[in-house]
């Protein structure tokens, strides 16, 4: 969108580790080796905003944020590497999408030609400008990837649809797909480039897209890699500029959480989380929503029923898939992104990066 605006247990994950993130705080004034909780690493970029985050496992992860900064730690956080674009500084990078400890693709967005997407295959030694956006009227948001050869990247409407832009060999080269399959954007319709999860897939196929800015606060759905859509209005409220679902997450193809809210810090954000059960084609409101708007979400893998939802000011947790939140921390991130090994890592302003630890 057209404004300034993804670590538990060391080895394998046991039961007792599953159950200590499950656990909702029941004292949260408590010393926080109590419970689980966020451990800032030192990043050295104060001055960065990190609003692209690519979790590896507990001990690889990629950010990308302000100025076009890409940092890279493969210990866990103790060290990070900038691993930087050349010639990039006047980008803002707002989603990273990493396969591995040295392959990453990422997205800076913009208007124009500020819309670019860069990829590395060497851990972020050189960088290959892979697509350059072309079209004034084109501003993308966000990327996703299905496996290590399909994805997709997004862009506010065009000529009154959404543009999705493809890649299927693993971001080296993109082409823009048909918009007949796209259904027509509300007026003043567009995405987040908040935290990366305006645009996500799960399974080889399905992808879903968050929207904001219109009448209706909106997720559409494709079964087919992007070529063919269908929306479902959504009951986080819209009908503001500001207002509207940021980010999705997706535990398989059917169960899904869409979070977000007013971004703007002195207004409120009242039903500013919902959930869905059939891939998108219904959503219900949480029961009880996050207290504030909320940039970034993701599943604790290996559960059915735990997520986090993070924002400028907190973290929430679920443990009964979405319909019910609990704060557990007031700190700022803006993304979040969990891994296979059960480590989650979150990011966000002043170069603050974490690991969740118990």
């Amino acid at each position: 969108m057209r404004r300034t605006v993804r670590t538990v247990a060391a080895g394998a994950v046991s039961a007792a580790a599953l159950a200590a993130l499950t656990a909702v705080p029941a004292q949260a004034h408590e010393p926080q080796h109590r419970a689980p909780h966020w451990e800032l690493k030192d990043t050295g970029a104060s001055d960065v905003r990190f609003r692209g985050l690519a979790a590896v496992d507990r001990d690889t992860a990629w950010v990308a944020g302000t100025a076009g900064t890409v940092l890279r730690t493969t210990d866990g956080g103790k060290k990070w590497r900038n691993v930087s674009p050349p010639g990039a500084a006047e980008l803002q990078f707002r989603d990273i999408e990493a396969f591995d400890a040295r392959r990453a693709v990422v997205l800076a967005i913009g208007e124009g030609e500020a819309s670019r997407v860069y990829r590395t295959e060497d851990a972020g030694r050189t960088w290959t400008e892979s697509f350059r956006n072309t079209d004034a009227a084109a501003f993308y948001d966000c990327l996703t990837f299905f496996d290590s050869r399909h994805g997709l990247a997004m862009s506010d409407p065009v000529d009154g649809k959404f543009r999705i832009l493809s890649t299927g060999d693993g971001g080296r080269s993109w082409k823009v797909l048909p918009n007949a399959g796209m259904p027509a954007a509300l007026a003043g319709e567009a995405g987040f480039a908040a935290s990366g999860q305006c645009l996500v897939s799960s399974g080889p196929s399905d992808v879903w897209l968050a929207t904001g800015g219109g009448a209706h606060a909106r997720v559409l759905h494709s079964a087919d890699r992007g070529v063919h859509w269908t929306a479902t209005d959504t009951p986080i409220p819209a009908g503001d500029p500001a207002k509207g679902v940021f980010a999705l997450a997706f535990r398989d193809r059917t169960h899904g959480l869409a979070v977000g809210g007013d971004y703007r810090a002195d207004q409120t954000s009242p039903q500013a989380a919902a959930r869905t059960a059939d891939a998108g084609r219904t959503w219900q409101p949480a029961a009880q929503p996050p207290p504030a708007y909320r940039s970034g979400a993701a599943w604790l893998p290996h559960s059915r029923t735990t997520a986090l939802a993070v924002g400028p000011t907190g973290t929430d947790l679920t443990t009964d898939a979405g319909r019910t939140w609990h704060t557990v921390d007031t700190g700022s991130y803006d993304t979040v992104d969990c891994t296979a090994d059960l480590s989650c890592w979150a990011a966000g302003e002043q170069g603050r990066v974490a690991r969740l630890e118990r």
